[in-house]
């Protein structure tokens, strides 16, 4: 029997691995394995033909290249295939065939994709831009030495083609400014900062807030005040390490989980609630931590994600509560426009957020559940640039038709997809709470 007429099983391979602990994890051979299975059983299904390029892709090189036969495909075919993918995550939630749903198949498409791509920087390292977009906290740390330098440069077009050159990030993307005062600044010149361990919940206010945009953090500390939550913040936080693990690179991921950990696990052990402001924060600290680090460090990622929670969530399990504050001094004149992020979905906790907004606004906000594009650094890239901005067409589309006054979402990242591509930037919903609470009109585009 040839190889063509040898059929692929849809079962686990001998090579099945989604642990980095196992040393099968890192074997090229044992991976191989798995691609041609995944790659078998995603061509037969298609369910997830939209989320990405890297189906789409998939399924032209094995009809139109390789008759069928997905074994075929050259080192090269693949790579394109894994590139296309930036861990939205919406495959494997729509996926009939995962762990998670206790299927015999044991399909998990954004894990392999990870494993691939923590096989190749095992090989060759990171790449400058793969270093660089790594490490938002170190990027920030010298933007701000710059004195608004970078803000400005950032807007110049010379500047911008000489990033795109020397980088990778493509020049037409609209780059967020950075803070002259990051948010535990604020929080520590506030007294906002946690002095002991006697705290209902903590916040990891993500690095994006921290050095772009403390008004959202600045703006969750108002909400849950108002609220009655004793929410203090924690010093010494860094990037949960997701811009690092984009490019498989495993062991600085493990490295800020670590830090993150050392800050954290005292306040979770007096059971206090973590408070993540970013939905892929949250699903990193929530899903991945305790899969993808070791030892000791597993063991206590696995204590911490039981005590995740995104800022609705939290709120809105307090809704019935006699402190839970349901009058506010300002509504916007019509219902609100919500973008429910990719990796809010993954963690299947609700749309919370949407919830509240419902509750104390009294209309219904109209969701839009299309994948805005961005994920991470993927739009940032000059390869990813332009496919992200087709990719989210659905999601400005649907956000525009609503025809609401205001846009919210609680990723930030989606916020400045939405400003380029659909001339509106979303607010954070605690942002808007925050407005609301305190009586400030909403004009034409929640400002």
């Amino acid at each position: 029997m040839n190889q063509q007429s040898e059929r692929i099983s849809y079962l686990p391979t001998e090579g099945i691995s989604y642990d980095p602990e196992e040393a099968r994890y890192w074997d090229p051979a044992a991976l191989d394995q798995e691609l041609v299975r995944a790659f078998e059983i995603c061509h037969g299904c298609r369910m997830c033909f939209k989320y990405c390029d890297s189906f789409p892709k998939l399924f032209r090189y094995v009809d139109d290249v390789h008759e069928g036969d997905v074994r075929k495909l050259s080192e090269t075919e693949r790579q394109d295939v894994v590139d296309s993918c930036f861990q939205c995550k919406l495959c494997e939630v729509q996926c009939p065939y995962t762990p998670r749903d206790g299927h015999e198949f044991q399909l998990d498409f954004p894990k392999l994709i990870h494993r691939y791509k923590a096989q190749k920087h095992e090989r060759h390292g990171a790449t400058f831009r793969e270093k660089v977009l790594g490490d938002p906290d170190g990027t920030a740390s010298v933007a701000r030495m710059s004195l608004g330098l970078a803000n400005t440069m950032n807007r110049v077009k010379a500047h911008r083609w000489f990033m795109e050159k020397a980088l990778g990030i493509h020049r037409d993307k609209l780059l967020p400014d950075f803070a002259s005062v990051p948010f535990d600044k604020w929080a520590a010149k506030e007294g906002h900062v946690a002095t002991s361990t006697n705290n209902e919940a903590v916040l990891f206010q993500t690095c994006y807030v921290q050095h772009n945009e403390p008004n959202i953090g600045r703006d969750t500390v108002e909400v849950f005040h108002r609220n009655g939550v004793g929410l203090k913040c924690v010093s010494g936080l860094v990037c949960c390490g997701m811009p690092a693990w984009e490019h498989g690179d495993l062991e600085s991921l493990r490295k800020q989980a670590n830090n993150n950990l050392d800050k954290l696990m005292p306040h979770v052990n007096a059971k206090a609630a973590v408070v993540v402001l970013n939905p892929t924060c949250a699903m990193m600290m929530r899903r991945e931590y305790p899969e993808l680090l070791a030892g000791h460090d597993r063991e206590r990622a696995k204590e911490l994600a039981g005590a995740i929670r995104d800022p609705g969530e939290f709120l809105w399990n307090i809704r019935n509560e006699e402190r839970f504050q349901a009058t506010v001094l300002s509504k916007p004149n019509k219902p609100v426009s919500y973008h429910a992020p990719c990796h809010l979905r993954a963690q299947a906790v609700g749309f919370k957020s949407r919830d509240l907004m419902r509750k104390l606004f009294g209309e219904n906000p109209k969701t839009t559940m299309e994948c805005c594009g961005h994920d991470g650094t993927f739009a940032m890239t000059v390869e990813g640039f332009e496919p992200s901005a087709a990719i989210g067409k659905r999601a400005f589309d649907g956000m525009t038709e609503a025809g609401a006054e205001v846009w919210a979402t609680d990723c930030p990242l989606a916020a400045l997809q939405f400003q380029q591509h659909a001339g509106k930037k979303p607010k954070h919903p605690m942002s808007i709470l925050a407005q609301a609470y305190r009586g400030e009109p909403f004009g034409d585009g929640g400002k």
